[in-house]
């Protein structure tokens, strides 16, 4: 028994370090950074580049609301391949429906 959880802390360890490893946050990366992401495509990360160019963004309510074609589906898929905002992963829970549209 003692072997199954030590392999499974060992297994969740490793699962961390690989996510960390693959992290990127958006305020950090560079274009090919954002041309790696599976759904980013070259339109989009020029999007992402120049409202990064006002400011950093602040979270991911930021970031949809700054970079049209960026919504909640958008969001969870990069977010899942590593995409960061200031550390943080997406969470749909914090953003409502009218957060990360533009008027």
């Amino acid at each position: 028994m003692a072997l199954h959880h030590r392999s499974l802390w060992m297994t969740a360890g490793f699962a961390l370090v690989v996510m960390s490893a693959h992290a990127l946050d958006v305020n950090q990366a560079n274009v090919a950074e954002l041309d790696s992401l599976k759904g980013m495509g070259p339109a989009l990360s020029a999007k992402v580049l120049k409202a990064r160019e006002q400011a950093p963004f602040q979270n991911w309510q930021d970031l949809m609301a700054r970079s049209a074609g960026l919504g909640k589906a958008k969001a969870q898929q990069f977010s899942e391949q590593g995409l960061t905002v200031n550390g943080q992963p997406f969470n749909p829970g914090h953003v409502t429906p009218a957060e990360g549209k533009k008027p």
